[in-house]
């Protein structure tokens, strides 16, 4: 194989970011190949050929659909505010149905895995997409497993991610089985990311963005939880800070937030002690007593109970990493300048 041939179909109103995010991942992965490894070659194909304008008014260069012909290595399909749209294009989802039969792996970022799913693909398979979108595309496409909690998902030939920056992680992902974890955290430092996330990563920090309340007394009380996880926390201390009885409470902290108050509790704990482990030297067991966790044996089953992984694994693949000096390895091999 004298190279790997990654096949990105876009369309009209498709997300930049969902095109540009892995595509730039490749590109950076070629030129950190060391010599004699199989690079990638990236074709964009498009219905809309020769320019395609995406949603943010960003336009691309693609070739027509029809040069997306022969063997792929891997297929990428983006998401975009007209998903929708491209979903009623029976030309599209066709295409994308026979691309995928002779593709080696199929990718999707955010919306992208409705189309995935609408072209049969993904039917009796786990897959993700933006969490914000997980139960719609649930209810719409029953014979799909949906897992809003990753930020990729890995069955089979199909790899589907959240939404839009987990793009970058999935396509890392990629480059990761291809040529090894090496180049992947290579090209993840370059890129500034600090730290490669793997799949079981949680879309969490964006749920618990999206989670402050509207109701005031409500987000007095997320707020007062948030400067207070070192604390117990009883839902009677958290419902007096609201002025609340705790009945009444817990009933209107669940309709506003979603969650029950010892629900959010416990998943602020574990965000918080992400952020230490990934951010700070500090030993395991003094981040269990900052996060609220009353013993360390508490916080290494909730902690694997929520990520899968034990803290020491967490940090270890998630602890911010130095960036290294940058070598572009493709102009060793071609001999171009800059």
């Amino acid at each position: 194989m004298s190279e790997r041939r990654v096949v990105v179909v876009v369309y009209a109103g498709a997300m930049a970011l969902d095109i540009t995010g892995p595509i730039e991942v490749f590109d950076l992965a070629n030129r950190l190949l060391p010599p004699g490894a199989v690079p990638y070659r990236i074709d964009l194909v498009s219905a809309d050929a020769p320019l395609v304008r995406t949603g943010s008014g960003v336009s691309v260069e693609a070739l027509p659909l029809e040069a997306g012909q022969g063997p792929v290595d891997t297929l990428l399909v983006p998401g975009g505010w007209s998903v929708g749209e491209a979903l009623q294009d029976q030309v599209l989802v066709s295409w994308i149905r026979a691309a995928a039969a002779r593709s080696r792996r199929v990718a999707s970022v955010c919306g992208g895995s409705f189309l995935l799913a609408e072209a049969g693909l993904l039917d009796g398979r786990r897959a993700t997409t933006h969490w914000a979108y997980s139960e719609t595309m649930a209810c719409r496409y029953p014979a799909v497993t949906v897992d809003a909690e990753p930020i990729f998902v890995w069955d089979g030939p199909f790899v589907t991610s959240a939404g839009v920056s987990t793009g970058i992680d999935m396509a890392l992902a990629l480059v990761e089985a291809d040529h090894g974890a090496a180049l992947a955290l290579e090209t993840a430092r370059f890129l500034v990311l600090f730290l490669k996330r793997h799949g079981g990563q949680s879309q969490f920090s964006a749920v618990l963005d999206a989670q402050l309340a509207d109701h005031p007394p409500i987000r007095t009380a997320q707020e007062w939880i948030l400067e207070n996880l070192h604390n117990p926390l009883p839902v009677a201390e958290m419902a007096q800070r609201a002025n609340m009885s705790p009945r009444n409470f817990s009933r209107v902290f669940r309709r506003e937030v979603g969650t029950t108050p010892g629900q959010y509790v416990q998943r602020t704990r574990i965000a918080r002690a992400r952020e230490l482990l990934e951010t700070t030297d500090l030993p395991i067991g003094q981040i269990a007593g900052r996060c609220g966790f009353g013993a360390p044996e508490t916080f290494f089953r909730s902690f694997g109970r929520t990520l899968g992984l034990t803290p020491k694994e967490y940090r270890h693949r998630f602890q911010v990493i130095t960036p290294s000096g940058f070598v572009d390895r493709r102009q060793e091999r071609e001999g171009s300048p800059v």
